[in-house]
């Protein structure tokens, strides 16, 4: 599924800060947010409604934070925000913490300009940085890359960082979610392999082993599907912290 069409001005004001970076950023930050359904559905769901102090883990060049920058922009405009949309966040602070030296270069250059919002990207491991007092949490695609041990360390810290009442949205692929899943692997593993220059064992869990997970760190989840528009099976988590 696109994106709608109201939404054309926002995606240019996503992106717009990107072409300081490089001409593969910008196209790479169009691509990603037309095509990754989890960015349309965090605003036309509201997931992250009322949540100001936001903890981006393995956030890449800093797409989630452009693109509810560039939503609380166009919030409420006619023709620029969909009428079916419910309110999106006001950013009061932001952290956003990745592994690649490259990605974060990017990061901040698409920041460069931003003197409105506390934007803090984070050069390190999501392993061994510390994380904030935060609202909500978002981790995207990400932990299936550390070991099952690590997986359940970064969760608990996590767990530690967020209020009750916390949120954490937390996508992950499904080992029972067959060919699709298999498929989402094979990308995975492709992508990292170019990135990186080696192959990765991924440690994947079935969904009902990462709901039990989160159950005994003190999450309360629901699982929304989040492939759409894509041959993969990804869920996404929406998790409160109790």
């Amino acid at each position: 599924m696109s994106l709608p069409a109201e939404t054309a001005e926002m995606l240019d004001l996503a992106t717009v800060g990107y072409r300081r970076a490089s001409r593969f950023s910008w196209h790479f930050a169009r691509g990603k947010l037309r095509g990754d359904p989890s960015f349309r559905n965090l605003l036309a769901r509201g997931l992250l409604s009322g949540r100001a102090r936001l903890l981006d883990l393995g956030c890449g060049q800093g797409l989630l934070a452009s693109w509810l920058l560039a939503a609380r922009a166009c919030y409420g405009r006619a023709g620029a925000w969909p009428a079916a949309w419910p309110e999106p966040p006001t950013l009061s602070a932001y952290t956003g913490i990745e592994l690649s030296p490259s990605e974060v270069h990017r990061a901040r250059a698409a920041f460069a300009d931003r003197a409105d919002v506390q934007l803090n990207i984070v050069q390190g491991n999501i392993t061994a940085v510390p994380f904030p007092a935060v609202d909500a949490v978002v981790i995207l695609d990400v932990l299936h890359y550390l070991d099952r041990a690590a997986q359940e360390q970064v969760l608990e810290r996590v767990r530690a960082c967020l209020p009750a009442g916390g949120l954490l949205l937390l996508r992950v692929g499904d080992t029972a979610g067959g060919f699709g899943f298999k498929l989402s692997q094979i990308t995975d593993r492709l992508v990292t392999l170019c990135r990186r220059g080696r192959w990765l064992t991924l440690h994947c869990r079935p969904l009902h082993e990462w709901q039990g997970l989160l159950e005994r760190i003190g999450f309360s989840s629901t699982a929304v599907p989040m492939s759409e528009g894509t041959p993969f099976t990804n869920t996404l988590l929406v998790a409160e912290a109790r």
